[in-house]
């Protein structure tokens, strides 16, 4: 494929990324199409026949310019009801020969009452003024073969839909214009290639995540959180790459997901994992840690702070669990998931619990490459590498991978538990 194929390729993307604004703009466009019918009207059209004596054909041409002359439309202003001003009168009028003796007088108007008077009105002055001794090309006895009547035009109806496409199409360009400039000027990270490109580190899942806005909002999530087929299938590839999928049979596992202050999307990411991991059948405390920004994560941490009620349907192999400390102890379970948050501007991984294992979370379209290196190298010089990168949210039109090399099935993959009664069984 050709370079010129790709960017056009990747100016496609970018503008049905952008499609509200151009949508927007292209809207403008159409209404301005309209409203420029609707305040100029198109003009009706009506023809009047003046015809010669035949001693005149030879002469047609200066009669052409007789007939629009000043004097013919000044002597047809005063026949006009409302008088219109004379240049305005030139440029509705316009005189032709159809034969060596025949003189057409087009006029034209907002109506067709108007088109009529006009062309009637010009056509009589003229013939008044070449019979009167004032003319310029000696008298010439003619008369009016026709009036004008019937006048035409373009219904103002099919003029809107004309100049309402013409705006149309005016504003998509414009539209898209304008979004290839966003961009372009738009530091944020949007393709999961270029997600893993800003640190060198795959995409090891992409996933829609939920926005819970409240404590009660997190409960539920915990709760009744269950991805459909292609997030599932997601997920266990992240698991499998990070070879958690079978560690049920071992205690100390741990993942710790890290995400950024200015990106709460992603902080969906690690209750999500943990409540599928655990529907795997594995034994999963989601632990919420000490955090740079409390604000961030303060209704999840408050949802996970509250004691499990009597109705919760949330999974028994699922544990919540607060620490207030940065060097507490996590819990001896298969697997732990840590949420941790770091500031964006000036992350200090150092600060966060430590896991085994240490991947970011991130959504598509929310930060830029250099938030991820800050990252990344707050945890490297903490002794941390970064695993691999969990998108939320990634764009319908990103057909990137990540980078990740596509496997064949999890060579893990386990079942999830059947629920029998209040007991669940593997």
């Amino acid at each position: 494929m050709s370079e010129q194929a790709l960017d056009l390729r990747r100016s496609m993307r970018i503008v049905r990324r952008h499609k509200i604004i151009v949508g927007i703009v292209a809207g403008l466009g159409l209404l301005t199409g309209v409203a420029f019918s609707v305040v100029h009207p198109p003009m009706l059209t009506s023809k009047a026949l003046v015809v010669l004596p035949s001693s005149a054909s030879k002469y047609i041409g200066t009669q052409v310019v007789i007939a629009g002359s000043n004097p013919v439309l000044v002597g047809a202003i005063r026949g006009l009801d409302p008088p219109v001003p004379l240049q305005i009168l030139r440029n509705r009028v316009q005189v032709s020969s159809l034969t060596s003796s025949v003189i057409a007088i087009n006029g034209q108007g907002k109506t067709a009452a108007q088109a009529e008077n006009t062309a009637n009105a010009v056509a009589n002055s003229y013939i008044t003024y070449i019979r009167s001794p004032r003319s310029a090309g000696g008298r010439v006895k003619a008369h009016m073969l026709e009036s004008a009547s019937n006048a035409t035009g373009t219904p103002l109806v099919a003029r809107m839909a004309i100049t309402g496409g013409i705006g149309l199409l005016v504003g998509v360009v414009i539209g898209a214009i304008a979004a290839l400039a966003i961009d372009r000027g738009d530091r944020r990270l949007r393709e999961r290639d270029e997600i893993a490109d800003a640190i060198g580190v795959p995409v090891l899942a992409s996933l829609p995540v939920r926005h819970p806005s409240n404590a009660a909002g997190w409960t539920k999530l915990l709760e009744d959180y269950k991805p459909g087929a292609v997030q599932a299938w997601s997920l266990d590839r992240a698991l499998d790459h990070l070879g958690l999928t079978d560690a049920e049979g071992r205690n100390g596992a741990s993942l710790a997901i890290l995400s950024l202050s200015s990106d709460r999307g992603a902080l969906a990411l690690g209750p999500q994992l943990a409540v599928y991991a655990a529907s795997l059948g594995i034994p999963t405390t989601l632990v919420i840690g000490p955090q740079q920004d409390a604000n961030v994560i303060a209704t999840l941490r408050a949802a996970c702070a509250a004691p499990r009620s009597a109705q919760s349907k949330r999974s028994r192999r699922l544990r919540v669990s607060v620490r207030d400390h940065e060097s507490a102890e996590l819990p001896n379970t298969p697997l732990t998931v840590v949420v941790t948050v770091v500031d964006a501007r000036a992350p200090q991984v150092a600060g966060t619990m430590r896991a085994a294992t240490t991947v970011l979370g991130v959504s598509a379209g929310v930060v830029t490459a250099e938030q991820l290196a800050r990252v990344a190298v707050s945890a490297a010089s903490d002794g941390r590498g970064i695993a691999g990168i969990l998108v939320a949210n990634p764009y319908s039109t990103d057909h990137t991978t990540g980078r990740l090399p596509q496997p064949g099935p999890p060579t893990h993959r386990r079942t999830p538990p059947r629920r029998t009664g209040t007991t669940e069984s593997i």
